[in-house]
């Protein structure tokens, strides 16, 4: 096994007043060399989007971007048809494939938006874009692990163009679960939401984040009720 350890204080960051921002991996102006990626999972940026803002249209390709709010009410359209709006439990997924150009706006007048939004490379190029959005129930998530996006969309999952797995976990205030990867071959990506606790026996606090190569699984023990994003996908070395 070989883990890797990130506190919340080690990411990037940046304050262009409407958006303020950390970056776990380089991303824009924030460049880090040692921090370019993990696997296919090239971006995981912790955003806050004041009321009435945000991201005017912009276009990606091959790229499929995953946004988890955690507050407030972010609204999308894009290219391909997708139009939408996307809250606290729900996830949003857009495929750009071929090449999409979409905007994301907080409408709200006065609450601002708060979310997670993550970039992983697809393994089929080209494809379709795509946009979907669907209510997980995140809330209702206790003691358990629940995956949300697969490679194969099975159990009322999203279906992703990579051999990546989502998972939202919720621990009670002492209490441990187990996640157990799919294939050694696969490394698992952590981050705290919320709460504090321990994976691996790595103490871990509010967006700390642990990146585990080489194992068949994860021990996750609670401190306090904790909430957990895991990202599991194929690793090189």
């Amino acid at each position: 096994m070989n883990i890797s350890y990130y506190p919340a204080q080690s990411r990037g960051g940046a304050d262009y007043d409407w958006l303020k921002t950390n970056y776990s991996f380089s991303f824009a102006y924030y460049m880090n060399p040692r921090r370019m990626g993990f696997g296919p999972l090239r971006v995981l940026n912790d955003d806050w989007i004041a009321a009435n803002s945000g991201f005017p249209p912009h276009s990606h390709a091959n790229m499929e971007i995953i946004t988890i709010p955690f507050s407030g009410t972010l609204s999308h359209k894009d290219s391909s048809g997708g139009e939408g709006t996307v809250a606290a439990g729900e996830v949003q997924l857009m495929s750009a494939g071929t090449g999409i150009t979409h905007s994301e706006y907080n409408t709200s007048l006065d609450t601002p938006v708060t979310l997670f939004q993550i970039w992983v490379e697809p393994n089929q190029m080209n494809v379709a874009p795509r946009y979907e959005e669907k209510d997980f129930e995140f809330s209702k998530v206790n003691n358990t692990i629940k995956p949300f996006i697969t490679p194969t969309g099975e159990n009322d999952t999203f279906q992703i163009y990579q051999d990546a797995y989502f998972s939202w976990a919720h621990i009670s205030s002492k209490q441990n679960l187990e996640y157990s990867l799919h294939t050694e071959s696969h490394g698992l990506f952590t981050i705290v939401i919320d709460g504090q606790g321990s994976i691996d026996h790595q103490t871990l606090y509010p967006r700390d984040a642990l990146e585990i190569r080489h194992s068949s699984s994860a021990l996750l023990q609670s401190n306090t009720s904790m909430r957990v994003l895991l990202i599991e996908v194929p690793i090189q070395g």
